[in-house]
């Protein structure tokens, strides 16, 4: 997981709208000392992100050649931990949980300020670039038949290693912490995403069943909705070494 360094975050922005991609892209490098890289159709944010490394995806979800949500897909089967908003003018309850499906951090509908989008911006960076498990009592944990390093945020199994995004290794550190207990909903929601609110809610849903795929191969385990609380996190077995 990338720490704090000097060095600013590097943002993929990509808005069809000329006037208010170079908005964004001048208020955030100004304001948020960003380095950042407009591009206005989705094929063309694609072949950037393909030659570059960032911290942040900024998309629009009405793109021309390819929407937003067609670019966040490859984007993800590419980079399972690199974070991403959605900017959009639609406001339906069906859009905004298709984009935290995908596997989207936040999601702004326009008419938005830009001042807020940059409070948000700040917001995911601070939890995935300077975010260290390391500060808690543990980072490592044996689940089951798995092996668990928030720090690294690598999930093992069977001489297998899977590096799980920066979200799912947050909620999967809590879970373990508690492990046997109930993590309440709303502290993982304010500690995670910062802020109880209906979207996050139904983000961290999306995120339990990833979650839940991620532990099929060992059927002791399993992550259990206690109703109108939280979920917890059970293991029928004792963890082995």
């Amino acid at each position: 997981m990338k720490q704090a360094s000097d060095n600013p975050a590097r943002i993929l922005l990509v808005e069809d709208d000329p006037n208010l991609g170079e908005v964004l892209r001048e208020f955030l490098e100004l304001k948020g000392a960003f380095n950042v890289d407009l591009f206005k159709d989705g094929l063309a944010g694609w072949a950037a992100f393909q030659n570059a490394e960032y911290d942040l995806c900024v998309l629009d979800v009405m793109l021309p050649k390819e929407d937003g949500f067609s670019l966040a897909r490859r984007i993800r089967a590419r980079s399972s931990s690199v974070p991403l908003i959605f900017l959009t003018a639609k406001s339906m309850k069906e859009d905004k949980v298709e984009g935290f499906t995908i596997g989207a951090d936040d999601y702004i509908t326009k008419p938005f300020s830009i001042e807020e989008l940059l409070l948000r911006v700040h917001a995911i960076l601070r939890r995935t670039r300077m975010y260290n498990p390391a500060e808690s009592s543990e980072s490592t944990f044996n689940i089951g038949r798995y092996e668990f390093d928030s720090e690294t945020r690598e999930l093992k199994i069977n001489g297998e290693v899977r590096t799980i995004s920066a979200r799912e290794s947050e909620l999967l550190a809590m879970l373990c912490s508690a492990m046997n207990s109930t993590v309440k909903r709303e502290v993982a929601l304010e500690r995670i995403w910062g802020e109880n609110t209906y979207f996050n809610a139904r983000s961290m849903d999306v995120y339990i069943t990833k979650l839940r795929k991620l532990l099929k191969d060992d059927e002791s385990l399993r992550i259990l909705n206690v109703h109108g609380i939280g979920f917890k996190l059970m293991c029928e077995r004792e963890a082995s070494v």
